[in-house]
């Protein structure tokens, strides 16, 4: 009786491990590089095709991400943005020396929309990662039906403190969400005088 109950216990482990090695030789974990950088959440390959963390790789690709919980449906939305920055007298400009202040202003072109978007928003990111806001703006009843828009940000005074990469980063927010998606970054190097 003992070795009956042996045998039996013997059998079902052996199927319960043979299922967890069978699991995990069908899903593999896969490495997911954007632009060099890898991506926190991994993807899975599970019969010859890979599944990314869409949330994740719409944000490493500067795209917006709606979903729709009714028809279980995502859509990615990525708009073209170009950026440029201006100083005092509309100098453009992408490099400073440490130490630099002045009035600055952003330029952003959007084309390529093809959601309705809520408000819109600008920030600066010191090379510590420090983010102050700039600019933050609803824009719902301006933007209703657009796909190409530009937008101008107030002017603003900044002090470039330190050497290192100095980020501006422009935001939508889609309407009915209250989500920010960065769309598009501008990269400001502070250089020793």
């Amino acid at each position: 009786m003992r070795f009956r109950k042996v045998a039996v216990w013997l059998v079902l482990l052996s199927l319960c491990g043979g299922t967890i090695i069978f699991a995990n030789d069908a899903a593999q974990k896969v490495r997911v590089l954007v632009n060099g950088g890898e991506l926190a959440d991994s993807g899975l390959m599970i019969d010859g095709k890979t599944y990314l963390p869409l949330r994740e790789v719409a944000n490493a690709l500067n795209a917006i991400v709606k979903w729709d919980n009714a028809n279980k449906r995502a859509t990615v939305y990525k708009p073209n943005v170009h950026m440029f920055l201006y100083n005092k007298g509309n100098s453009p400009f992408g490099v400073v020396e440490k130490g630099f202040q002045g009035k600055i202003k952003v330029f952003s072109q959007i084309d390529n929309l093809q959601t309705d978007i809520a408000a819109v928003k600008f920030s600066i990111v010191d090379p510590y990662g420090k983010e102050k806001t700039i600019q933050n703006k609803n824009v719902a009843n301006e933007m209703k039906d657009k796909d190409i828009f530009w937008f101008v940000s107030e002017e603003f005074d900044y002090k470039f403190e330190s050497t290192g990469i100095y980020t501006v980063r422009f935001y939508l927010k889609l309407e009915g969400s209250e989500e920010w998606a960065v769309v598009s970054e501008k990269q400001i190097p502070s250089r020793a005088p």
